[in-house]
């Protein structure tokens, strides 16, 4: 037996991921994994090759190739590290793709948003922040969770909830 609102979340939750990730990929000129990896990035430069595939679902090698291509398109570029490490930090044209993805991003959420008065967003917040406090028990990984979020703006003023989900389970 289906519940229905679990098929409501299911099909809200397809369509917003649909509008969410086409901005952000034609904005950025590059796929959902790339844009993911430049979103991290502008948030922890100089990560290595290997955390940063982690952070967005990638094995060491796919990540390897994945910034094969950033680095491609002029959006990141490598920087050895110690021993064999080696870093990858955004250029200033990944800096700008990153913020034209941001905005992309939150344009189609905006406009969905705008279908419900004030007290129905504050519940939404709501909702949401408990829902996916219990998606990071299932999950355990905010940084994968996270891997698209404006982490400034759901900072400002507030506390993030997949962060205080990683922090009350002893991760963060």
């Amino acid at each position: 037996m289906h519940d229905r609102l679990a098929n409501l979340l299911g099909a809200a939750s397809l369509a917003v991921t649909d509008l969410v990730l086409s901005g952000a990929t034609a904005a950025g000129g590059v796929g959902p994994t790339g844009a993911a990896a430049l979103v991290v990035l502008s948030n922890a430069p100089d990560l290595g090759v290997t955390e940063l595939g982690r952070r967005v679902g990638l094995t060491q090698s796919a990540a390897a190739r994945m910034v094969d291509g950033l680095q491609a398109a002029g959006l990141a570029r490598r920087r050895p590290g110690g021993g064999r490490a080696v870093h990858v930090r955004l250029t200033p044209k990944g800096e700008d793709a990153v913020r034209a993805m941001l905005d992309a991003r939150d344009a189609p959420l905006a406009e969905a948003l705008a279908a419900l008065d004030e007290g129905e967003r504050e519940t939404l917040a709501g909702l949401l922040a408990t829902l996916l406090a219990r998606l990071y028990d299932r999950i355990g990984d905010s940084e994968l969770m996270c891997r698209l979020c404006d982490r400034r703006c759901c900072t400002a003023g507030a506390v993030c909830p997949v962060g205080q989900a990683e922090r009350d389970a002893g991760g963060g």
